[in-house]
């Protein structure tokens, strides 16, 4: 990538800042398409030289003094024939054409580079890092998307927890329902079972995962950080000061106490329940 690593030429300090973010997202998006191209190149002929001695296996153990199947035939035919041609296509655009955007590069090269965009963007963001009192007042515009954040996960553990209930219900009721109707020959008897696996699988992973903890305390962030965002904007209690300075301190470091109790209520709701109570 042209100007990755040598100096970003003028703009603002955003700007090149921005740049580096966006290098940085390339690098790692073409790492990962390399390593795939990587895995397609050394999988393929392997794949292909695997089926033709499952064929040939197959027809020597089962088929020695006969005819193999025709649909037999076919599928190994066929597979044999598209790992093939897949094979040749990687290895023309890989080493005749190099047409891949990093033909012949290797990942390793490819995360080195990473690292070193990395380096110069740190390096960069400190030499060129604004006062306090600018990076405070950027924080307060960095919390909207945050707050949807929380609000998407809090939705998503919602439904997970209403589906995993409606399943519980559903199931629960089934089961006396079947029981009382067929009382209970075969096919009743399997449907039973897999009825009661439902209900015991649901209850386990409703009381390992929590979801609707999960859920309100995903809300409850979310409304308290709001709140704060919202009585910053207006100027009142308890950032009614008149420093500006002392109210965006005041403000950062509140919704970042905040973000550090959901954090840690996350770590409680993934420990056993023995361990939440010794932390609690």
């Amino acid at each position: 990538m042209a100007g990755l690593l040598g100096e970003l030429g003028g703009g603002t300090t955003t700007d090149d800042l921005i740049q580096y973010r966006r290098d940085i997202a390339d690098l790692k998006q073409r790492i990962k398409v390399r390593r795939l191209q990587v895995f397609g190149i050394f999988a393929t002929p392997i794949l292909l030289v695997a089926t033709l001695l499952v064929g040939a296996s197959a027809k020597v153990a089962l088929w020695l003094h006969s005819g193999m199947p025709n649909a037999v035939l076919n599928v190994f035919v066929v597979s044999a024939l598209v790992l093939a041609a897949a094979t040749g296509v990687q290895f023309y655009v890989e080493f005749i054409e190099e047409v891949w955007e990093d033909a012949g590069t290797s990942v390793r090269e490819l995360r080195l580079e990473l690292s070193l965009a990395e380096e110069r963007h740190i390096l960069e963001a400190r030499r060129r890092t604004p006062p306090p009192a600018d990076r405070q007042a950027s924080y307060k515009e960095r919390l909207p998307p945050e707050i949807i954040r929380l609000r998407a996960e809090s939705r998503h553990y919602r439904r997970l927890h209403l589906l995993m209930q409606w399943l519980l219900f559903i199931s629960s009721a089934a089961i006396s329902a079947v029981t009382a109707w067929f009382d209970p020959p075969q096919p009743a008897k399997g449907v039973l079972i897999g009825l009661g696996f439902t209900v015991t699988v649901i209850t386990a992973a409703a009381g390992y995962f929590k979801p609707r903890e999960r859920a309100f305390n995903l809300q409850q962030t979310a409304d308290n950080i709001e709140q704060h965002a919202t009585a910053f904007e207006l100027g009142i209690s308890p950032y009614n000061a008149p420093e500006d300075a002392r109210n965006l301190e005041l403000f950062a470091t509140t919704v970042e106490d905040m973000r550090a109790d959901q954090r840690m209520r996350e770590q409680q709701l993934d420990q056993p329940q023995q361990g939440q109570q010794q932390v609690i």
